[in-house]
């Protein structure tokens, strides 16, 4: 099962159940288990990417058909439905949709052709098209919205909640009591100097919850959901998303698209709900945070070489590049923090050294010579696990990398 956007007086599950378990029941199956993808958009997400249903798509094994009630449910591109039906011709599963309009089901078995394929690939063409024209009228009525006070829809500002508006039509902003007096302290926290870090820790030890599970808990939803191929009950603050909150300018209160101030004909911001600070507090704010940061940062430099390739022993995620001011390198570093976790023993460590070290390793493995690329490495499942290195200095230190430290292995060599 799937559906886009839930609400409280949704029908939608308890439809495509009751229709898939009908087909089932007729096409004689043994209903196993239940997906189900809720808030999920098949335009934006195929079935390969879904939270609930893609584990199973990864262990075909497991049964011999998977039920949708309509086509709908399961693709909303023809691309998507090209890929479903190779994927169940190579592992011989079938694809059944219920078409409760109808007196028979669409079945598509692994050695379906013609007919059955055709009239697949039409569907999934009515829908995609059905999905951009919902699009385009969703994009120019939220224009227009946008030219007013009301709120059209998606994450509400942290700070507020929806409430009715008061001409009885549609809806606006009001603050939220439980999540304003966060706001103001973590406000309060910046302006004292705490780091950013420091105020995400304070509010993960509070169990005070992210803008996005608390949305969720107003919906009536239940919070978490999947992150970078992990699923979380309740997702975690990082300095990152405190940042998103302190830089808004919808703390006054105003309209904002792609990050700036909506504006009427006057120049004026269009304010759809009271705001939680004034102007003058909210430039305040932006001078403290601006500060911090100095207005200097590194000149970027392309895609580093081990981004997805370097691991950190301590907590098994993803290293990556940060500049070093007054240095010609960098250094590859856990960033568990940043992504609002502890890392036992973070490591770090050069990255002209790291490189070298795993271009080395990767040419004798694999005999070949000259340049070394990412997408060679990724190709070949080549992962270079650092663990920390030991505190304190010494020549030593400045000889090369400590390749006891370092771990390289391949996918497809040992």
């Amino acid at each position: 099962m799937r559906l886009s956007n839930v609400t409280k007086v949704t029908t939608s599950p308890g439809r495509q159940r009751a229709c898939i378990q009908q087909r089932t029941e007729q096409l004689g199956f043994a209903l196993i288990a239940e997906a189900t993808d809720l808030g999920v958009s098949a335009r934006e997400m195929s079935p390969f990417e879904r939270p609930s249903l893609s584990p199973w798509m990864r262990r075909p094994d497991a049964y011999d058909a998977i039920v949708w009630s309509h086509v709908d449910r399961a693709v909303r591109s023809v691309a998507h439905m090209s890929e479903l039906i190779e994927w169940g011709q190579q592992h011989a599963t079938t694809l059944v949709f219920g078409m409760p309009e109808e007196r028979q089901p669409l079945v598509v078995t692994s050695q379906a052709h013609g007919d059955a394929i055709r009239r697949c690939m039409n569907l999934a063409y009515a829908a995609e098209q059905e999905s951009r024209a919902l699009s385009a009228r969703l994009t120019g009525a939220h224009a227009v919205l946008r030219a007013t006070d009301r709120y059209g829809g998606g994450l509400v500002p942290f700070g507020y909640k929806k409430a009715p508006h008061p001409s009885g039509i549609g809806w606006c902003l009001a603050p939220d009591h439980e999540t304003v007096s966060v706001v103001r302290a973590i406000v309060d926290d910046v302006h004292s100097g705490l780091s950013l870090v420091a105020i995400a820790h304070k509010l993960e030890s509070a169990g005070v919850l992210v803008p996005r599970d608390r949305h969720a808990q107003l919906q009536g939803r239940p919070t978490g959901g999947r992150r970078h191929g992990r699923e979380f009950e309740r997702f975690r603050w990082t300095a990152g998303s405190l940042c998103k909150i302190l830089r808004t300018p919808a703390l006054m209160g105003h309209r904002v698209h792609k990050g700036e101030s909506v504006r009427d004909a006057d120049g004026s911001p269009v304010l759809i709900g009271p705001p939680l600070m004034t102007e003058e507090e909210f430039n305040a704010l932006q001078d403290v945070l601006s500060a911090r940061s100095n207005g200097i940062h590194p000149k970027r430099r392309g895609t580093s070489l081990l981004i997805g390739v370097a691991h950190c022993a301590g907590c098994g995620g993803r290293m990556y590049f940060a500049a070093r001011k007054a240095y010609s390198y960098g250094d590859y570093g856990c960033r568990a923090a940043a992504r609002g976790t502890t890392c036992p023993a973070p490591a770090a460590i050069r990255a002209d050294w790291l490189d070298e070290y795993t271009a080395s390793r990767y040419r004798e493995a694999f005999t070949v010579d000259g340049e070394v690329t990412r997408e060679q490495l990724l190709k070949d499942g080549v992962r270079v696990t650092v663990a920390k290195g030991r505190s304190g200095g010494g020549r030593e230190r400045l000889a090369g990398p400590d390749t006891s430290r370092l771990t390289f292995t391949s996918r497809s060599r040992p």
